[in-house]
């Protein structure tokens, strides 16, 4: 059996001792290949920019939302030290932390979609988690998120409105950790 995984940078790949030098080199070829096709499906579209972030906002608007969260502007920023992503219903902005670039494309959709909600419901009541649910990994990513942020060791809150810390020091502003 052959297999690959990234770490860091570089790419470990798993092959049997019986192959021969030239077949070693085929499959060493082909599992970068297959790993990195791998990569690029699970990276967002949004990653590439603010407008790319926006337009997938507005996708998944319709697609979960009915339509009805209209943002006027969704926007990477630098990285927040104590949330994932923040929106200010008043305004419609809705602001994403750069940490989240390189995170799976289901995650970053369940970020935009738990913003997105923020413009229909702004408190983490039972009528915004209503709408949040209609995207169906809200709890796969919830997990990612919580993993990621005790992986890194960032102590970031959850986006599960019971935490403290779920609003922005902005009035008016809603934070999902």
């Amino acid at each position: 059996m052959v297999s690959a995984r990234r770490e860091g940078d570089t790419v470990i790949v798993f092959i049997p001792g019986w192959m021969s030098e030239s077949e070693e080199t085929r499959w060493v070829d082909e599992m970068v290949r297959r790993l990195e096709r791998s990569e690029a499906r699970r990276r967002s579209p949004a990653r590439t920019g603010d407008e790319a972030l926006r337009r997938r906002g507005v996708e998944l608007s319709r697609r979960y939302l009915k339509g009805r969260a209209e943002p006027t502007t969704v926007r990477w920023v630098p990285a927040m030290s104590t949330r994932w992503a923040s929106c200010t219903p008043a305004d419609g902005t809705i602001r994403v932390s750069e940490r989240l670039r390189d995170a799976p494309s289901w995650v970053v959709d369940y970020v935009l979609v738990h913003e997105l909600a923020h413009l229909l419901e702004p408190g983490h009541d039972d009528a915004f988690w209503a709408w949040v649910r209609r995207y169906p990994r809200t709890e796969r990513a919830m997990g990612y998120l919580e993993g990621l942020s005790a992986a890194a060791g960032l102590g970031l809150v959850g986006t599960d409105g019971d935490t403290p810390a779920t609003l922005d020091d902005a009035p008016g502003t809603v934070a999902a950790g």
